[in-house]
């Protein structure tokens, strides 16, 4: 099985920076394959808690390479939720990679843990029957300590459903499980990489040199 890696958030980070630049990025350091995946952006700032700046992948198998390559820059520029990132705030993300593997179909809306899965559900909207879907990483539900319940409901609110959320109607969701392996890295934490592999740090203008630890550490 593919695991998540450092080397697949440095590739995400060469993107990003490469684009800024105008330059192509370096080769990855991994081995290509076919899963889905999701390229997560946050930003830190003076110790606070990350904030979210871009999330956007798919929820079907594509090369990895092309995928870490196209959703690095598309969860980052064109997120819809989120002006696009600049460059001077390099310094201050975290980027995490998400492969995600085990497909299960839930037996109800109840039938899954808590950070252990991401959840995709389906649904019809009631009012104007038409069908709805929307998906949360494994991570998203223990990280705002919400329940079973809360998270199927902010996943028909996330959908664009707004009429009213019962208990019957939770009952008909179609609830697909999953889980993922997720890498972290922060900026600081890959200017060090490139320092330790290739010998240099980042050269983008505007940037400020990073010396390889996180802002306010």
């Amino acid at each position: 099985m593919v695991v998540a890696t450092e080397e697949m958030a440095v590739y995400c980070f060469d993107t990003l920076v490469a684009h800024y630049t105008g330059e192509q990025p370096p080769p990855p350091a991994f081995e290509d394959g076919n899963h889905p995946l999701f390229v997560t952006w946050k930003k830190v700032a003076n110790g606070s808690e990350p904030r979210l700046r871009g999330c956007i992948g798919t929820l079907e198998p594509r090369q990895i390479v092309s995928g870490f390559k196209d959703y690095s820059l598309t969860s980052a520029l064109r997120d819809r939720r989120f002006p696009p990132i600049q460059s001077k705030e390099l310094p201050t993300l975290e980027c995490t990679v998400s492969i995600l593997t085990d497909y299960e179909i839930a037996e109800g809306y109840l039938d899954w843990e808590v950070g252990k899965h991401g959840l995709i559900i389906e649904f019809t909207d009631p009012e104007y029957n038409i069908r709805r879907s929307a998906t949360y990483l494994p991570e998203v539900a223990g990280h705002e300590g919400w329940t079973h319940a809360e998270t199927i409901d902010s996943l028909m609110r996330k959908a664009g459903y707004q009429g009213t959320i019962t208990e019957s109607l939770r009952k008909k969701i179609k609830v697909t499980r999953y889980q993922s392996t997720l890498c972290t890295m922060h900026y600081g934490e890959y200017v060090a990489y490139l320092k330790k592999n290739r010998g240099a740090a980042p050269s983008i203008s505007g940037v400020p040199a990073v010396n390889g630890f996180k802002p306010g550490h």
